[in-house]
């Protein structure tokens, strides 16, 4: 339990950061989301650095048990597979970028699970 503590505490605040900030600075990132996806090489450099975090969570919380710690472990594979498609075929990540940017509230909907998901990591980590 403390390992999942510990990423609790690690994970959470980055996805309440991330959360608040889309919601709050929309337009902005909309612009960085933008020059991000005409990227392919940093489409490619995200995918290396969020497959090998995806991967470390792996490798120390694969835990599948019916409690809150599996979220974390889902996270890690999420990233891991995620990191892999964007090393594997960026111009797909490009794809799906530009189509969840086109939608009028897919930015507002990613923050808000952004959001949702570091609060409730948060909670966990640091008050439960």
């Amino acid at each position: 339990m403390a390992n999942s503590v510990f990423l609790a505490r690690l994970i959470g605040p980055v996805m309440l950061a991330v959360g608040i900030g889309i919601l709050v600075n929309g337009e902005v990132y909309r612009v960085l989301a933008d020059e991000a996806l005409r990227s392919r090489a940093l489409i490619y450099m995200s995918g290396l650095l969020t497959m090998t975090a995806g991967m470390a969570v792996i490798l120390t919380h694969n835990q599948w048990v019916a409690n809150w710690p599996v979220l974390i472990t889902v996270l890690g594979w999420l990233a891991a597979i995620g990191g892999a498609v964007r090393i594997i075929a960026p111009q797909g990540t490009e794809r799906v970028g530009r189509a969840v940017l086109k939608h009028r509230h897919g930015l507002t909907i990613g923050g808000g699970v952004w959001l949702a998901l570091g609060a409730i990591l948060c909670f966990f980590g640091y008050y439960w």
